[in-house]
């Protein structure tokens, strides 16, 4: 039988866990040796490294491109390509979006231990896309500059694109162009003033966050959503708190130079918003045992409270002093989070 590769601290974590049932006696000596001999700790993660080296080579490979459009020879290439039709463009784009997505999706299924391989073809096919959407954009381009609707084009091509092939890392593109489309969109239907209904961008996008996140809990238990429900709601929240994160910097104010004028602590509210916010999200993950919105809660309440230590108190305030309240803030939520943590688990046998 094959043994079953964990890393140092999944290891740690099953040796402790046996030796708890051992001690307990919910295994005997012998169900425990045969548990320790089932896995092993892996060497070097292969794996991590693979991941890590395509990334690599697509930003080279996007570099590389740079430094070539840069070179002379190039770009008198290029413009001789100047009069090419934007349609003709667009469909050249999309064949190759078409053969790089059948040549990742065939990769798949022959190779399906090349994860980050297939990915990388998927993605290069994902550009593709959006340079054929981009062209096609300017082939009917009417000149009333509302280009939103090519970020709008874009969820569906790629939310087709994502259910029709499984991928996540479409889905994702796909995620990223509806946040863009609604930036882009209220920008449109205002003008591209400052406001809209009264909300500069980070306030806009905390309330699409706090609705993305809403809607991954309406859908968390439809059987078509299961396969992007975690990613959804991880995006989801990336949205609402990095939008809550720059809304208690910079408040509800639309122009750096109106900004720049006013006094830092008379946006303090914002920031006690924010830190409610991400400390409710923290309370609800340890209470209901929801991973990521307990990670998500525990990482931007420290960054919130860095952020504004920061702003108001670096250059006057005793940094023992501040330290020491930073240390008991959180060993009162630690307390509670132990607190919850009873009430929730079953009692030890």
């Amino acid at each position: 039988m094959a043994k079953l590769n964990l890393d140092r601290q999944e290891s740690e974590f099953l040796n402790n866990t046996i030796s708890h049932w051992e001690k307990h006696h919910l295994v005997d000596g012998e169900q425990a040796e045969k548990l320790r001999a089932s896995y092993e700790v892996k060497g070097f993660d292969w794996m991590r490294l693979a991941k890590y080296s395509f990334w690599v080579a697509l930003i080279c490979g996007v570099v590389a491109v740079g430094s070539l459009i840069v070179d002379d020879a190039v770009i008198n290439w290029l413009k001789s390509l100047y009069d090419t039709p934007d349609i003709v463009i667009a469909i050249l784009s999309a064949a190759a979006a078409v053969g790089l997505f059948y040549l990742g999706r065939r990769r798949e299924k022959l190779y399906p231990e090349k994860i980050f391989s297939n990915e990388a073809v998927i993605f290069t096919g994902v550009l593709s896309t959006a340079c054929s959407i981009a062209y096609l954009g300017k082939t009917f381009d009417n000149g009333s500059g509302h280009y939103s609707l090519l970020f709008l084009v874009s969820v569906f091509v790629y939310g087709f694109l994502a259910w029709r092939m499984g991928s996540r890392l479409i889905w994702l593109f796909a995620l990223v162009s509806l946040g863009s489309w609604f930036g882009t969109e209220t920008g449109y239907q205002t003008k591209w003033a400052l406001y809209f209904l009264g909300m500069n961008y980070p306030l806009r996008f905390v309330l699409f966050g706090l609705l993305s996140v809403v809607a991954c809990h309406i859908l968390k238990n439809k059987k078509w959503f299961s396969f992007f429900w975690e990613l959804t709601y991880v995006v989801g929240m990336l949205y609402l708190f990095m939008s809550l994160w720059l809304l208690s910097i910079f408040g509800n104010y639309g122009s750096l130079d109106v900004w720049w004028t006013i006094k830092q602590i008379s946006l303090f509210y914002w920031g006690i918003i924010s830190a409610v916010v991400a400390g409710a999200f923290l309370l609800y993950g340890l209470k209901n045992k929801d991973v990521i919105a307990r990670e998500f809660g525990i990482t931007f309440l420290i960054i919130f409270l860095y952020t504004k230590y920061f702003e108001y108190f670096w250059d006057g305030t005793n940094k023992t002093l501040f330290f020491s309240i930073l240390a008991l803030s959180f060993w009162l939520i630690g307390r509670k989070a132990e607190k919850i943590w009873n009430i929730n688990s079953p009692p030890t046998p």
